[in-house]
């Protein structure tokens, strides 16, 4: 407990800064041996595949299909909507929540990074770190090698070109591409 009286798991759910402890690492172990579970499949076992990431996530939308490999920091704080296709190589800090909507499809490569570690150079080397949520709307696309940054939103119907690198929110019914990612039309 800290001095506010939260748990140091609490802060973190809160996205309040706080060092990672026993707790935290036991949810974080968890998932680790989840995800190595499913990696190790094979690709004709959709059944069980599936069974665990139902275990793994908070959410698993009807006919989301979701290739390997994957990584998540802790899985319990992913929710995805129905109908989307997440391709292998799928990267998802969610020390924070991640919100995914319907139909969103996810190519090859993408990293969803909640986590953030402050600029202070002592509160860093005290290992210190919070998290921001990240949400994607629905019917998103995000191209190879998307990067979504801490605390984005990227609304419906959005594309996120290749390569991009996504600091800041996007509006719905936009194409975004660069890094920074910058809005370059309408939809």
């Amino acid at each position: 407990m800290t001095g506010s009286g939260k748990s140091m798991r609490q802060r973190m759910l809160d996205g309040e800064l706080y060092i990672a402890d026993e707790e935290i690492e036991r949810d974080y172990l968890r998932a680790q041996d989840l995800t190595r579970c499913i990696n190790a499949l094979s690709a004709s076992d959709g059944e069980t595949k599936r069974k665990l990431l139902t275990e793994l996530l908070g959410a698993l939308g009807e006919d989301t299909e979701i290739r390997t490999p994957i990584q998540f920091d802790y899985g319990s704080q992913t929710f995805f909507g129905a109908r989307g296709f997440v391709n292998f190589g799928f990267v998802c800090l969610d020390v924070a929540r991640v919100t995914i909507g319907n139909d969103v499809q996810i190519a090859t490569n993408v990293q969803l990074l909640t986590a953030w570690h402050p600029v202070d150079p002592e509160r860093r080397r005290d290992k210190w770190e919070a998290a921001s949520p990240i949400t994607i709307g629905d019917n998103v696309w995000l191209g190879g090698g998307v990067i979504v940054c801490p605390g984005v939103t990227i609304g419906e119907n959005t594309v996120v070109g290749a390569g991009a690198v996504v600091v800041k929110d996007l509006p719905a019914n936009v194409v975004a591409v660069g890094n920074p990612a910058r809005v370059i039309r309408e939809i």
